[in-house]
């Protein structure tokens, strides 16, 4: 397929530390490239300070230069270094040495779709595409943030999401009066092979600890993963596997340490970790499988939402134990993965798993190739975002 895709990161170039977040959209690239399109990777910057905040409140603590030479560092091991694209958000003109470094936003524009992943992209930006295409990546959340005014998505052609429950019938939050189309995310299988670990690895997950609150019909609900993991606080006492967690905790971690682990969790500074792309497919690599709890919000909204990361543990053969997040039209609830509700079911997973794991092992995998393959998955993103059909008049949103 020899088309020009610029791909817009939620601000890849903030989060140095962030080598799971960077895998999100890594594994969109990479698939795209692999099936012979040319990636355009579009980042803002704000000069009237060092680096802005990203969405979720991280920050790139030095120069914006820095920031960038960063990110072209993690980029370069996969091809994709000279395929950045920079544009100021304040509206100001990138300096000369900015400039020359990368591509522009009139280079990364004539491109053939623009697949932005990013909610906050501006409408400005999007607009200067011939045609776009947004990828929602917080179901549920999204559609809130819009119905309240708290967040004003930019006019596209193209709308995708990875939660099964949007725009549905079952959903229990609006569709904003758009077509929304699912699409599971992508992991780019030549990237993540399978891989064995240490008889005595333990079960792990990469998180973000907090994630504040949303409120919507009447009833405010929890953003953070602290409070989902919290009704599980109890959980090593009840199994004789061990369960890791790796939080980005920051000035906060011996506090949180000291508190998790007299109730048996064993707990890593995330951006010790996982900070590169690199060490984070390492961390999930040498990991036994995933035990992970979900935000409530996905919970409770059952949004039908997996995460990226238990997609790439998939993938590395590793079963993964995660929380339920809604019914699924594809998802097994025992075989390779397993989504439980319940402590006891969490209890039963794991030992599930470990009576079996071999073929649990293999059935993780063959889980990831029949419904993860980055390569099945953007073909299909693209054959919809492409059409003709998908180029009806832009909506207000």
């Amino acid at each position: 397929m020899s088309v020009t895709i610029c791909l817009a990161p939620a601000r890849t170039i903030d989060y140095p530390e962030g080598g799971g977040h960077l895998w999100v959209y890594l594994n969109w690239a990479l698939a795209l490239r692999a099936i012979g399109c040319r990636i355009i990777w579009l980042e803002a910057v704000d000069l009237d300070g060092a680096a802005s905040p990203a969405p979720s409140g991280r920050r790139c603590d030095v120069d914006v230069r820095e920031c960038l030479a960063i990110l072209k560092e993690r980029l370069e091991p996969y091809g994709l270094a000279d395929a950045v694209a920079l544009f100021p958000l304040n509206g100001k003109t990138l300096p000369r040495d900015l400039a020359e470094r990368c591509l522009d936003l009139e280079a990364a524009a004539e491109a053939d779709l623009l697949l932005n992943l990013w909610h906050s992209l501006p409408p400005a930006v999007v607009s200067r595409f011939r045609r776009s295409a947004f990828v929602d990546t917080d179901p549920g959340l999204v559609q809130i943030w819009m119905t309240a005014g708290q967040l004003q998505v930019a006019p596209h052609d193209a709308y995708f999401t990875v939660g099964e429950a949007v725009g549905t019938a079952t959903a229990r939050f609006p569709d904003c009066g758009l077509e929304w189309r699912y699409t599971p995310p992508p992991v780019f299988l030549p990237e993540w092979p399978s891989a064995q670990a240490d008889s005595g690895a333990p079960y792990t997950t990469v998180a973000h600890w907090w994630g504040g609150s949303v409120r919507f019909a009447g009833e405010r609900f929890s953003n953070d993963k602290r409070a989902g993991f919290l009704e599980y606080a109890e959980l090593p006492a009840h199994t004789p596997v061990t369960l890791e967690l790796a939080l980005c905790l920051r000035q906060v971690y011996e506090e949180w340490r000291g508190r998790l682990a007299p109730l048996g969790w064993r707990v890593r500074d995330a951006w010790e970790v996982s900070a590169t792309p690199e060490k984070y497919r390492a961390y999930l690599q040498r990991s036994r499988g995933e035990f992970s709890c979900a935000k409530p919000t996905y919970v409770k909204l059952a949004t039908g939402w997996i995460s990226d990361r238990t997609v790439c543990y998939l993938a590395s053969g590793k079963p993964a134990v995660v929380q339920h997040t809604g019914p699924s039209r594809y998802l097994p609830d025992d075989e390779g993965l397993f989504r439980f509700k319940t402590m006891e079911e969490a209890v039963h997973a794991l030992a599930r798993v470990e009576s079996d794991y071999e073929r649990h092992c293999r059935l993780a995998r063959a889980l990831a190739e029949e419904y993860f393959d980055g390569r099945r998955v953007v073909t299909r993103v693209l054959e919809h975002a492409l059409s003709e059909r998908a180029c009806h008049p832009r909506l207000a949103i």
